[in-house]
C-alpha cells in the first residue's frame, strides 16, 4: 500500500508571537508568581537595615539582621523553585 503525500505547507497555520517589552514581561512575571519580587524587595530591605545598623555600631541588632535576611532570601528562592513546579504542574495538563 503506497503512502499518502504529506499535506502542502500552509505559514497560516503557524502560531505567532508577539515582541514583549520589558515592562510587559515583568508585569507578567509578577502576576504569575507575586512572591518573587515580594521576597526580593523583603531581602534588600533588611539587608539596607543590617547593613544601616552595622555603620551605626549595633552589632547585635545588625547580626540579627543578617540571619533574617539569609531567611529571606531562603523563602526568596523557595517560591521561585514553587513558581517553577506551579508552572510546570499547570503546562501539563
Amino acid at each position: 500500500m503506497a503512502a499518502e503525500p504529506p499535506p502542502p505547507f500552509d505559514p497560516g497555520a503557524l502560531p505567532t508571537f508577539t515582541e514583549e517589552g520589558f515592562t510587559e514581561k515583568f508585569l507578567r512575571k509578577t502576576r504569575e508568581n507575586p512572591l518573587v519580587p515580594l521576597g526580593c524587595l523583603c531581602t534588600v530591605g533588611v539587608l539596607a537595615y543590617g547593613i544601616i545598623c552595622f555603620k551605626k555600631g549595633y552589632t547585635r541588632r545588625s547580626q540579627l539582621m543578617m540571619r533574617a535576611r539569609v531567611i529571606a532570601q531562603g523563602l526568596t528562592v523557595a517560591s521561585v523553585v514553587g513558581g517553577m513546579v506551579a508552572t510546570t504542574i499547570k503546562s501539563r495538563q
